[in-house]
C-alpha cells in the first residue's frame, strides 16, 4: 500500500511542476516541455492495462482542468498509455516486463531507458502538438515543435526519473500497484 502513497505524491508533484514551472518556462515558442508524461512512464511495467488507462485519463483531465487546454492533455495521455505496453515490449522484452519493477534507468539500464522514454515522449508530443495546431497549414512548424518539445521534455524527464526511481527501482517491485 505504501507504493500507492508514493505514486499519489509523485502525481501531485508532477502536476504541480507542470502547471507552475514548466508551463511558465519561456524557452521558445516552439518548445513546450510536457514533463507530466514522466508519471505514465514510471508506472510499474506489470500494471494492468485498464488501470494504466484510468491513470492516464486522470492525469490528462486534471491537467486540462487546471490549464484550460480543452482535452489536449487527455487525448495525448490516453494515446500514450494505450501504446506504452507495446513500446515497453519492443524495447525491454517480455521477460523484463514479467519480472516487474519501475521502468527507470536504474532497472532497465540507461540505454534502454533512454530509448523507451524517447519513443514514448516523441509519440506524446506528436499527438499533443498535432491536435494543438489542428488544422494547420504550417505542418513544418508543428514538426519543429514536436522535435524541440520532445528533446527538452526527454532531458527533464530523465532527471526527474533519477530523483523518483533512483536506486530504489533496481529492486523488483512485483505487483506493486
Amino acid at each position: 500500500m505504501h507504493r500507492v502513497g508514493k505514486y499519489l505524491s509523485f502525481f501531485v508533484v508532477v502536476v504541480l511542476l507542470q502547471i507552475f514551472l514548466f508551463n511558465n518556462l519561456n524557452l521558445s515558442l516552439y518548445i513546450n516541455p510536457l514533463v507530466y508524461v514522466v508519471f505514465l512512464l514510471l508506472l510499474p511495467m506489470e500494471i494492468h492495462a485498464a488501470l494504466l488507462l484510468v491513470l492516464a485519463l486522470l492525469t490528462g483531465v486534471t491537467l486540462d482542468l487546471l490549464t484550460g487546454t480543452a482535452g489536449l492533455n487527455t487525448i495525448a495521455s490516453l494515446a500514450t498509455a494505450f501504446f506504452r505496453p507495446f513500446i515497453l515490449l519492443l524495447i525491454v522484452g517480455k521477460e523484463t516486463i514479467h519480472d516487474g519493477g519501475i521502468p527507470g534507468s536504474a532497472h532497465l539500464g540507461a540505454a534502454k531507458y533512454i530509448r523507451y522514454s524517447f519513443i514514448v515522449i516523441l509519440f506524446h508530443c506528436l499527438i499533443f502538438c498535432s491536435f494543438e495546431s489542428f488544422p494547420g497549414p504550417y505542418y513544418y512548424l508543428t514538426l519543429a515543435r514536436v522535435i524541440l518539445s520532445t528533446l527538452v521534455t526527454a532531458f527533464f524527464v530523465y532527471w526527474i526519473q533519477l530523483l523518483f526511481a533512483g536506486r530504489g527501482s533496481a529492486r523488483k517491485t512485483h505487483r506493486s500497484l
